[in-house]
């Protein structure tokens, strides 16, 4: 295993070496992959289904107004914009158009990326829109007055950094952003909350929480429901632990008396919290709802509103003005279903829509302080969206069915479950040609999808571009849901932690191999894909299984295991990998690390290596540094970096187009030869 490391120079983002070596890169790599039959058809075809005008504008409500943030072909930077229920039900709404950012990009001669807008309440007349230049995690934040469309004068207005801020009231805010030396966490998120009062300057900011330089960030919000006015502080002490506290009017601190893995909400009288551990005899991955006032107060009875077990999670919950929505995973299909607080105590039940198998069901916005609307959103693999309206124990409506945006005919879709190394069922879902009909198939070319971190589920939804891209080629796709996401609940998550990171990476060539064994593919057929966390997956694949597949693709990764944390925002994923200044941890990060276990000798399939050179997150370094290392050990490799675009990797439709084409003609002509 190599320690050694030639390539720092190309840790350097914007450095004329290294820039000059990407730009190398990229020329090899777009001469290769544009070049192929049908590769501006393909972009094009992709572009439609990114600018569609048909497709759902799916919005927020504020008050009286649906807000919207859009992007087509006339629109490349994106409008925000709203509209009223009224106008919002008719095939071709009229919509106020707020900020147009083609427009502030031209004047001000700068690459704007939308990043929201918080909106005041209970006047809803002034917003503070967050803006990236190119897309990065860093963003301005403006005060933007509504009526006239235009940016306040000596409104609040904050330089750029990984800000966060919230309305207190109309001229008052909490603010936690780079201050200068010592305001940072070492993961580069601010470590300070201070309230800034309208017409002081920032510096003047008074701090009244303060986390420590490790934890991840410090954040303060305001609850302003009428009535429940309070003030929240906290800290993220690494990415899954936390303290939450009450700010009092004299600004002392009430801590939330919770374990520091548990997820915590207020809700008017109520306070949910959903333990990671075991907690008060309640399994971890539960939701425990408490009277918050009597909590405080030391009272720690609970009523379980949802109970795990081994093939059900919480998948998430949204509160209306007098309803609890909650939405479940069994075998990582979606359930919803209404929790209602009753007077004389404990809580009534109701399902609130059927969904049909193999689907996903979202609640994609509720007005909880104002009323029991919702708007609801179902999909499928195959299944186009459809967006409904409703309010609970009232009427239903669809607003919206998305249409379809590739031939699905003789497509299926089907889940199974693949056998992992320690003996733990892993499942999968299969989208591709029917295979129930008994009728014998030759092996095809196959992708297959994954991530394994974070607590992230992989839940079925309609994929318009892999439509268009691969199933209408003939190609199958299969996304597996191995642990270290959050499919089964905490325990699925905590399986690969640290030092146990390999059981994703098992679980993921668990999958590979149950595909060929069943027939449909081949390890010369089968590709494999995945970005950011799932980058690191893709270099698990190819450095420890390169065996099992013809093709990869490696997007935004992690690779290098032994400097995570000193690039960017790495230092928040030490408690999902380990810490390699820690001699305990070092042993099985070098071992995780894909960058140190390129081998020379080694048969590898061909790899293409995708980054951004303004993902302010995950560092480009990951990705140029293992290119250059494959390239020089005379490895099949292709490289591409955006200039622009940060860890999503493009800011436009145009771009994003273009980006899946390189993806899909990549495994197209590596796995087929076509």
């Amino acid at each position: 295993m190599n320690r050694e490391d030639p390539y720092l120079w190309l840790e350097d983002v914007d450095g004329e070496d290294a820039l000059a070596w990407v730009a190398e890169r990229n020329a090899e790599t777009e001469a290769e992959l544009t070049a192929a039959p049908g590769f501006d058809a393909l972009a094009d075809r992709l572009r439609e289904v990114l600018d569609a005008v048909d497709r759902i504008p799916y919005t927020t409500r504020r008050g009286p107004h649906l807000y919207n943030f859009w992007q087509d072909a006339d629109h490349v930077r994106g409008v925000w914009r709203r509209t009223t229920l009224e106008q919002y039900r008719k095939d071709d709404p009229e919509w106020d158009v707020l900020l147009d950012l083609d427009a502030l990009a031209a004047a001000e001669d700068e690459k704007w990326v939308w990043a929201g807008a918080q909106v005041r309440r209970p006047a809803r007349d002034r917003a503070l829109v967050s803006l990236s230049r190119d897309g990065g995690d860093a963003v301005v934040v403006r005060e933007f007055d509504l009526p006239t469309r235009s940016f306040v004068t000596d409104g609040f207005t904050v330089p750029e950094a990984k800000t966060s801020i919230d309305w207190i009231d109309d001229d008052t805010v909490f603010i936690g952003t780079d201050h200068g030396p010592g305001s940072l966490t070492d993961s580069g998120y601010p470590r300070t909350v201070r309230r800034w009062r309208r017409g002081t300057p920032l510096a003047e900011a008074v701090t009244v929480f303060e986390g420590d330089p490790a934890d991840v960030s410090a954040w303060g919000w305001y609850d302003d429901t009428p009535g429940h006015e309070r003030a929240f502080v906290g800290r993220s002490l690494d990415f899954y632990r936390s303290e939450t506290h009450l700010l009092a009017a004299d600004d002392t601190l009430v801590r939330i008396e919770v374990p520091e893995d548990a997820d915590v909400q207020a809700h008017r009288r109520h306070l949910l919290v959903t333990p990671k551990s075991p907690w008060l005899g309640h399994p971890a991955g539960s939701l425990l709802a408490f009277d918050l006032d009597a909590f405080l107060a030391g009272d720690r009875t609970a009523e379980a509103l949802f109970t795990p077990d081994e093939r059900t999670a919480l998948a998430g919950h949204s509160w209306t003005r007098h309803h609890l929505v909650l939405e479940t995973m069994r075998d990582v299909s979606t359930r919803i279903e209404v929790l209602t607080p009753l007077p004389e105590g404990g809580w009534s039940r109701a399902p609130l829509a059927d969904v049909p198998p193999l689907s996903a069901v979202a609640v994609t916005d509720t007005e909880p302080d104002a009323s029991d609307e919702y708007f609801l959103d179902v999909s499928g693999f195959l299944q186009p969206s459809t967006l409904t309206r409703g309010t609970i124990g009232g009427d239903t409506e669809v607003l919206r069915q998305a249409p379809a945006r590739f031939d699905a005919t003789g497509l299926t879709v089907e889940q199974s479950f693949a056998t992992s190394e320690d003996g733990t069922r892993v499942p999968y879902f299969v989208i591709g040609p029917d295979r129930t009909d008994g009728a014998a198939r030759e092996p095809g070319p196959t992708l297959l999808y994954g991530y394994g971190g974070f607590e992230v589920s992989l839940t079925p939804g309609y994929a318009a571009l892999t439509g268009r891209g691969w199933l209408e080629t003939g190609g199958t796709y299969v996304i597996a849901n191995i642990r270290g996401g959050g499919e089964y609940g905490p325990a699925w998550h905590q399986a690969a932690l640290g030092a146990h990171r390999h059981r994703a990476f098992e679980d993921f060539a668990a999958v590979a191999r149950d595909l060929v064994a069943r027939g449909i593919t081949t390890p010369g057929l089968l590709g494999a894909s995945g970005g950011s966390n799932g980058g690191l997956l893709m270099g698990a694949m190819l450095t420890r299984y390169p065996e099992l597949f013809g093709a990869i693709v490696c997007q935004v990764p992690l690779l290098d295991m032994t400097r995570f944390h000193k690039l960017l925002a790495g230092a928040s994923w030490i408690a999902e990998y380990g810490d390699p200044d820690d001699e305990a941890d070092l042993p099985h990060l070098l071992d995780l690390s894909p960058y140190h276990r390129i081998d020379p000798d080694a048969a590898y399939p061909p790899v293409l290596l995708t980054t951004s050179t303004r993902d302010d997150r995950v560092h480009p370094g990951h990705a140029r540094k293992a290119a250059a290392r494959l390239r020089e050990l005379g490895h099949p490799v292709l490289f591409h970096e955006n200039t622009g675009g940060g860890h999503a990797g493009a800011t436009d439709n145009a771009q994003a187009a273009r980006n899946q084409a390189l993806l899909y003609t990549f495994l197209r002509t590596r796995l087929t030869g076509k």
